[in-house]
This record gives structure tokens, C-alpha cells and sequence, in this order.
């Protein structure tokens, strides 16, 4: 929902509701709107459905047409993080259009024109946005727009647009406010190090010195901790990782690798098609400590006080069946079987499984919050978020505290860093590996890249991208143009007891020589130089 605008005690604000999950619909809702008793059915006459938004204007109306708009198949196809985000941006533009007295079928070209004015150049606006922001407001308007002309309720839309050629030759459409300061990507590179010093201190409560903070509680710290490490040593993105269940986890084994590998299902892929991922043991192992502890400890709490039991929506899997395309097989409340292929199975879907354990039902979803529940995907955004909060107050000199952009003193980092991370360790290690550990010639290097392929299409294949530019322009545009091979040959071999340390100052020294990589030594001084 917006942060409202208040002007006294008038809210002068646009506003996104969401309808809740059935359960919620048929439950809460019922007995607290009086009268509206039939609310969940009249909803599902009109063709509402769990997660439609709502638009809210200032004056308390509904807008029938924006309601349309959220039920329609355009709207609903998007995911869930997409249409949070394209109705934020459409409600800020409907309250832009509010305050000049026109409703948004009524919009102008010159009033777009004033809106992108105001969003990203006014000196009156506190909260400019860039580039990127910008093109995917237009991206949400040029929707919404674009259906509105589809079926009837506008002739034309009041984005300009201007024909260009696409890639592939095709003549494409664009808005012309479309920005050209857009950044590809939003990337962060920590070395590992630094990514062990940023668990430390962000989720473990260290202190500078590097012990933890006397009085300490971290709240679900093991979880936190297995969470990063798992997006760290698999590249898995935030709702990939965040997304898992119990079963889906690879099972360490005895006298096992160093990687153990594991699939991510279609639904909760970007692609859209299933994909191999290697995770660290040593990870793995982290996060098998998780399950074993706070996550038994919180679905046990939650037993004891019934919480599983009063739930409305409740799957009970009966069979996880073997083969190509394995099925999740269960019953509901009411005792009537379902099954649904597990790579078509979407995040809410997920979140729905349970098991029958010794004490009762026990979700599958794997990472949970302090009351038993599942532990969305976007909610990792705060765990990092208040780590990189206290990295900041506790590393940071303090006549620095909030004058350090360049993460020169504390390390930041997101869950897509941790991916952005992954990239560059599993590149560096490829490359030390075909030059030191199995001591290739060039001509036996040359021979070995035409049967498996370069280094750079293995990280390609473990990041699961389409095009192997992507890998190479965005996620390692640091070391794109460095001479790996050259910087690995006069690395320290020595053995320690972290994993493979001895390539720490191999990464010491590419964020020397290039930028957008964070890198701080055990003493906390930047790039081992004078803070």
C-alpha cells in the first residue's frame, strides 16, 4: 500500500489494496465488514481474484475500469513482483493527475510530459528517480494505457511513441520519453571475504574486532546466515533460493564433492524452464544445521499452539512422484485429492505444502519465519537491508557514519550482489583451475575449451542466462578485460582454513584494478590500504 499524503487530515493520495488469499476472503472479511457477508461470493461473480488490486482514490472510490484493468489477463500474467511494482507506479501517476483535477482516462501528452518533469529533474521533488526507475514507470503506464486503447475505453493513449528498429530487424514501438541513462543492471560484487566479513558483522552480530556484540540475539541468525551462503556458492536468485522446499534441497552424502547439485523448478525460474544449480557442501551444510534447529523449533511452537490447524488452505502431500516431470500429490481441509507437476507449482502453490510429521503438519516451504509460517521471497530484502544497516554503524568510523556512497569503510550488499559475487568467484576459480590445477599447456587449454567449453560458458550455464553477453557485459564486466591467467600465476598457493583461500589475494587484487568490487581485509581497512 502507499505511504498516503496527508494536507491536515484529508488524505490527498491514490491508494493499492490487494485482495487477500481465499482463506482470508471467506474468513476475517466476512464478520468484520457488516452487511458483506457474501462479499467472497459476489467477488467471484464479478471475476475478482486473490491478489487483484484495488485503486483507491482520494475521495474513497473505486475506479471500475483500473479494476478491470487488474483482472485482466495482461495484468495477471505478470509476476507478482511486477504487478506490486506497476500499480505503485500507476498510483503515483494517479495522484499527480488527482491534484490537476483529471481523472487518468483524461491524461494529456503534456501531462506525461509534466509528470517525468517532476519525477526525475524537479528541484521541488526530494525523490528524483534515474534512469532505470524511470523506464519501468513508462513500462507500467504504456500497460495500462495500452489495454485501455485495446478494449474501447481510450482511442489513443497519451504516451508518444516513436517507431525504431528492434535486434532482429522488426520495427518496434517505444515511448519517447523512454530514458537514455538507464543502467543494465544495478551490480554489486563482494569478494569472499568481504561476503564473510558482511555475514559477521550484518547477521551475526560481530563487533569490529570481530567478536559477537556482548547481549547478542539474533533473530533467526542460522537462517539468515544459510540463506546468504546458499545464494552466494550457487548464484541462485533471491526468489529461486527463496522459493525452495525441504525435498528440493541436494543430500549431502559421506565422503560426498565439494558441490552437490539441485534443480530450481520452472515456476519460480525467470526463464520459465527449469535449471541445474550447484550449491557448496560446506552451505548445504548450513543450511541442514537450519532445518535441524530454529526451523524445528519454530514449527514446533507453532504446533503447540495450533496455528497449522486453523489455517484454511492446507495441502497435505501425499506423493512426490519420481521421473522427468515429478507430481505433488495431496488433499485439502476437506479431504479432496489434487496433483499438479512440481515445475508448474507457483510460489503461492508452495507455500501451501505441509507435511505430516510426528507432531502434526509441518510446511514445506523451507525457510520460515518466528511464527512457522513461510518467509516470502521479497521479505529477504529486509534481512539484508538491516544487516547492511548495522555493517555501516559498526564498521564505519564515525565522523564517516552516512558520508560513505562508495561502501568504502562497510561493505552492501543484496540478494542479487550475492549472485552478481558468484559470477566472478566460479570465473576465477575455472581459470585457476584449468591453469594451475591441472597444469594444461595452451595447446592442451584449446583443447579442452573446444570439448567443455571456455570458463566463460560454464559461469553462463551456472547463472542459467540465455545469452552469454549477459554474463559477460553485466554480471562480470570487471574481469571481462583483465588477463586472469596472468594475475592467477603469481597468487599465494598456500592452503588455509577457509574455502579456497588462497585466491583471496588473487580478488584483492582484480578490485584494486577495477571497479564496482568491494574488497576489505581482516584488519577492515579498505583494499588492505589505510581507511
Amino acid at each position: 500500500m502507499l505511504k498516503p499524503i496527508k494536507k491536515g487530515a484529508l488524505v490527498v493520495s491514490w491508494r493499492v489494496f490487494w485482495v487477500p488469499p481465499d482463506a482470508v476472503r471467506g474468513g476475517v472479511r466476512g464478520s468484520v465488514v457488516e452487511g458483506w457477508n457474501n462479499l467472497p461470493s459476489r467477488e467471484d461473480a464479478m471475476g475478482v481474484m486473490a491478489g487483484d488490486p484495488i485503486f483507491l482514490s482520494p475521495d474513497h472510490r473505486v475506479d471500475p475500469l483500473l479494476s478491470l484493468y487488474g483482472q485482466s489477463g495482461t495484468f495477471r500474467r505478470y509476476e507478482e513482483e511486477t504487478r506490486r511494482n506497476y500499480a505503485t507506479d500507476i498510483a503515483l501517476l494517479l495522484t499527480f493527475l488527482w491534484k490537476r483535477g483529471r481523472g487518468w482516462l483524461e491524461a494529456t501528452p503534456r501531462d506525461l510530459e509534466d509528470y517525468e518533469h517532476w519525477r526525475r529533474r524537479a528541484e521541488g521533488n526530494p525523490s528524483r528517480v534515474g534512469g532505470s526507475k524511470w523506464g519501468r514507470e513508462l513500462a507500467a503506464f504504456a500497460s495500462l494505457f495500452r489495454w485501455a486503447v485495446r478494449e474501447g475505453h481510450l482511442v489513443r493513449g497519451p504516451l508518444v511513441v516513436r517507431q525504431v528498429m528492434g535486434r532482429n530487424g522488426e520495427v518496434i514501438s517505444v515511448p519517447e520519453a523512454a530514458p537514455k541513462d538507464v543502467r543494465p543492471s544495478n551490480v554489486h560484487w563482494l569478494t569472499p571475504r568481504t561476503w564473510r566479513k558482511w555475514i559477521d558483522v550484518g547477521l551475526r552480530g560481530h563487533t569490529r574486532g570481530g567478536v559477537p556484540r556482548p547481549g547478542w540475539a539474533g533473530r533467526l541468525e542460522d537462517r539468515n546466515v544459510a540463506f546468504v551462503r546458499l545464494l552466494t556458492s550457487s548464484g541462485l536468485r533471491r526468489g529461486e533460493g527463496g522459493s525452495l522446499l525441504t525435498f528440493e534441497l541436494p543430500v549431502r552424502r559421506i565422503g560426498g564433492g565439494r558441490y552437490y547439485r539441485g534443480k530450481a523448478a520452472a515456476a519460480v525460474t525467470r526463464s520459465k524452464r527449469p535449471r541445474t544449480f550447484y550449491v557448496a557442501a560446506d552451505a548445504l551444510g548450513d543450511v541442514e544445521a537450519y532445518v535441524d534447529s530454529s526451523r524445528a523449533w519454530v514449527v514446533r511452537k507453532a504446533q503447540q499452539v495450533g496455528r497449522y490447524e486453523r489455517l484454511a488452505q492446507l495441502w497435505l502431500v501425499t506423493e512426490v512422484t519420481r521421473g522427468l516431470k515429478p507430481k505433488v500429490r495431496w488433499r485439502d481441509r476437506h479431504g479432496l485429492a489434487g496433483e499438479r507437476e512440481l515445475n508448474l507449482l507457483s510460489v503461492r502453490e508452495r507455500m501451501m505444502l505441509f507435511t505430516e510429521g510426528p507432531h502434526g503438519p509441518e510446511p514445506l516451504w523451507l525457510w520460515l519465519n518466528e511464527q512457522g509460517m513461510p518467509f516470502r521471497p521479497h521479505s529477504w530484502d529486509g534481512v539484508f537491508r538491516t544487516a547492511n544497516q548495522r555493517c555501516a554503524k559498526v564498521l564505519t568510523p564515525p565522523k564517516y557514519l552516512g558520508m560513505d556512497p562508495h561502501q568504502v569503510f562497510a561493505p552492501y550488499a543484496t540478494p542479487h550482489s550475492a549472485r552478481h559475487s558468484f559470477a566472478l568467484y566460479m570465473l576465477v576459480v575455472l581459470n585457476h583451475l584449468m591453469d594451475r590445477r591441472f597444469g594444461l599447456s595452451p595447446a592442451e587449454r584449446r583443447d579442452f575449451r573446444l570439448l567443455y567449453g571456455d570458463p566463460w560458458f560454464m559461469v553462463q550455464n551456472l547463472l542459467g542466462h540465455a545469452s552469454r553477453q549477459t554474463t559477460v557485459d553485466i554480471y562480470l564486466a570487471p574481469v571481462a578485460d583483465l588477463q586472469l591467467r596472468a594475475m592467477l600465476a603469481t597468487a599465494d598457493d598456500d592452503p588455509q582454513q577457509a574455502p579456497m583461500p588462497e585466491l583471496d589475494e588473487v580478488f584483492t587484487r582484480i578490485a584494486r584494478e577495477s571497479e564496482g568490487i568491494q574488497d576489505l581485509d581482516d584488519r577492515l581497512d579498505p583494499f588492505g590500504g589505510v581507511a
